[in-house]
């Protein structure tokens, strides 16, 4: 693919050689002529000046001063990056059209059209699967389930009894939907009696979760994660959580019973979120972060555990740093004092 191709489809402007082929995609640090890389995070800049790639998406206002390479400015590089990774670097379909053989439909389950569903599936007793879906091998759809159009189940996904998942969600090996939630009641005798979990979760359209997770049923109602949102791998959600429209959580991160995330908000990784708790819409949290208070105003930036507005937390930090300095200080100066009382 030429340049100029991918210029026009990436909306970059050119610097340099539009006729050039490119013939791959690599990362900056270790791309060979011929292919494309990008430049995005400052992180990466020292490895521009060695890159031996061919042509570098920038950013409009990239200073470079190398006449070798062509440039492709684009108002975002990543996104970017992106669509040009997506056009010539197409994904492999992971499954073959039409049903496995070796896959179990109940007589009572409805499957769309143009479904493909693998080896060792099980589609259950009154579950729906909507036009267009994939249901890759070993994958089972519980009774009642739904799953909805041109969702992609990969290999070994469980979806429990009545859950329902939307439009276009994409949920990688390994994760449970609809699993129990954690609750069970004290009694007197130290034992712990089980709160049964009657509820369902509810993934709504365009949803992608990785491998891995655990989004536990709601003891009474909906588990719900909203439109758009998009959770990592090895991600734990508990009973009756809500988490808002296009928020995103990175790896190991979990929410614990009953709180709501609003809408574009960011989970770092290892970090963790009581119960009972509210935040507020672009709430970002840092990684390995404890919130433990809820969050009413929009747009704060936490950090540390527990959690506190970054500026704070930050401020904390720095002066935790210079303890050890502080205490030498105060040593010293509880060293003089005494001399000069023994004196007196």
């Amino acid at each position: 693919m030429k340049v100029s191709d991918i210029a026009r489809l990436v909306g970059a402007k050119v610097e340099g050689n539009a006729d050039l082929e490119i013939s791959g995609i690599g990362k900056i640090e270790e791309a060979r002529e011929g292919e494309l890389t990008f430049l995005a995070n400052p992180k990466y800049r020292k490895f521009f000046d060695g890159t031996k790639a061919s042509a570098v998406i920038v950013s409009e206002d990239f200073n470079s001063d190398r006449s070798d390479i062509t440039l492709l400015r684009a108002k975002d590089p990543y996104v970017a990056f992106v669509f040009a990774l997506k056009s010539m670097m197409p994904p492999v379909e992971p499954l073959q059209p039409g049903t496995n053989p070796a896959a179990y439909i109940s007589p009572n389950a409805v499957v769309g059209k143009d479904v493909r569903i693998g080896a060792f599936a099980c589609i259950l007793e009154g579950a729906k699967i909507g036009d267009g879906a994939k249901i890759s091998h070993g994958s089972v759809v519980g009774e009642g389930a739904e799953v909805g159009e041109n969702s992609l189940l990969y290999p070994n996904v469980t979806i429990y009894p009545g859950c329902k998942i939307g439009k276009n969600v994409i949920i990688h090996s390994g994760t449970v939907i609809g699993s129990d939630g954690f609750g069970f009641a004290p009694k007197m005798d130290g034992t712990y009696e089980k709160i049964p979990q009657l509820g369902i979760v509810v993934i709504e359209d365009d949803v992608e979760i990785g491998s891995n997770c655990s989004v536990d049923r709601a003891t009474i109602g909906e588990t719900k994660i909203c439109r758009g949102a998009k959770i990592d791998n090895l991600v734990q959600i508990a009973h009756n959580v809500v988490i808002g429209e296009h928020t995103v959580m990175a790896a190991q991160s979990g929410v614990a019973g009953s709180t709501k995330l609003g809408k574009h908000c960011m989970v770092g990784g290892q970090a963790g979120v009581s119960g009972h708790l509210e935040l507020a819409d672009n709430t970002s949290i840092g990684a390995q972060s404890g919130v433990s208070k809820s969050v009413k105003e929009s747009g704060k930036v936490l950090f540390g555990y527990p959690a506190k507005e970054i500026r704070e937390a930050k401020r904390i930090e720095g002066a935790l740093r210079m303890l050890p300095e502080l205490i030498e200080e105060i040593a010293a100066l509880r060293n003089k004092v005494d001399k000069l009382t023994d004196k007196e």
